[in-house]
């Protein structure tokens, strides 16, 4: 599925400069990107004069790679996967940090027995490996010193997994989670660590495309920008956009875009944090023990791209 947003070219003339090239941007499937669906429903792309493609993703790790592979100008990815992508393309930059979510967190079978996190021990875990519900998994489990076998589950397969009791518990992120839970009902419990993890929500290019089509991607970022006030009034035009575009029960999502923190910047703690998931990834055998950690610094675009302060 391919879904566009059609305006009259920047600049003059209809000649093949890369300035007046559509801009495809790789959209994940997920509420942490949710601007983009509004600021596509609400017409903020379509107010840039650009023409915005914007083709679903179902995960940020396919989205880098289509990225990496030059089929897209922009990219959705979360810090873990844009952690370990940036160890392959060392041109991949980081022009916004969309949102924030710090509400990962299991979501078990009460029937199963699970009450605790300590009821996991021993216990099956459907968890898209090397995706951000890894990290979170991975560090809650440590926290309570718990042993727990963590199963390749595919964003897409995880409801079907818990549902059929093919395992007791899932770690993922939305919208899968709040389809897990309205699956469950009243046998869902939800189990979230005590030290909380920061997803960040990045929006991201090479740096190739940064060059060339710098002032598109300020037109861009300022939609997205515009795209924060709605989304955290829960405007309902926006609300109805985000459950179009997921999948996600209109009576569900005002809650679901409630977990997210939608102000859109690059902030100081953007560099450690990356360097913390790349840390993990090898730590747990996802990326190689002796590749040496790059400076994230060097990844994150510093000049306001779209003039705000960040």
């Amino acid at each position: 599925m391919m879904l566009t947003v059609a305006g009259a070219l920047t600049g003059c003339g209809g000649g093949t400069d890369a300035a007046q090239q559509p801009l495809t941007v790789g959209w994940v499937v997920d509420p942490s990107w949710s601007q983009v669906p509004v600021a596509q429903d609400l017409g903020y792309l379509e107010d840039t004069g650009l023409t915005v493609k914007v083709v679903p993703f179902p995960t940020g790790a396919a989205a880098l790679e289509a990225l990496a592979g030059g089929a897209i100008d922009v990219s959705n990815g979360g810090d873990v996967p844009t952690s370990a992508a940036a160890l392959k393309n060392p041109d991949l930059r980081i022009i916004a940090d969309g949102a924030r979510w710090t509400e990962g967190r299991f979501v078990a079978r009460r029937s199963a027995g699970i009450n605790t996190i300590s009821d996991l021990a021993g216990r099956k875990v459907a968890v898209p490996l090397g995706s951000s519900a890894h990290y979170f998994a991975s560090s809650f489990l440590a926290e309570a010193h718990v042993d727990a076998e963590l199963i390749q589950t595919g964003p897409s397969e995880i409801v079907t997994a818990i549902a059929n009791h093919d395992v007791d518990v899932v770690a993922v992120f939305q919208p899968v989670i709040a389809k897990v839970l309205d699956a469950l009902g009243d046998d869902a419990i939800e189990l979230q660590g005590s030290n909380k993890y920061q997803q960040h929500s990045f929006y991201l290019t090479n740096a190739d495309t940064l060059a060339a089509r710098e002032p598109a991607l300020e037109q861009f970022v300022a939609a997205v920008r515009k795209a924060d006030t709605p989304l955290t009034e829960r405007d309902p035009a926006a609300l109805a956009a985000v459950a179009k575009a997921t999948g996600l029960e209109q009576r569900a999502i005002a809650d679901v875009v409630g977990e997210f923190d939608f102000t859109t910047r690059l902030g100081p703690e953007l560099a450690g944090d990356l360097a913390d998931r790349a840390r993990w990834a090898q730590s747990i055998g996802r990326i190689p023990k002796d590749a040496p950690i790059p400076d994230y610094n060097t990844l994150i675009v510093t000049t306001p791209l779209d003039g705000a302060d960040r």
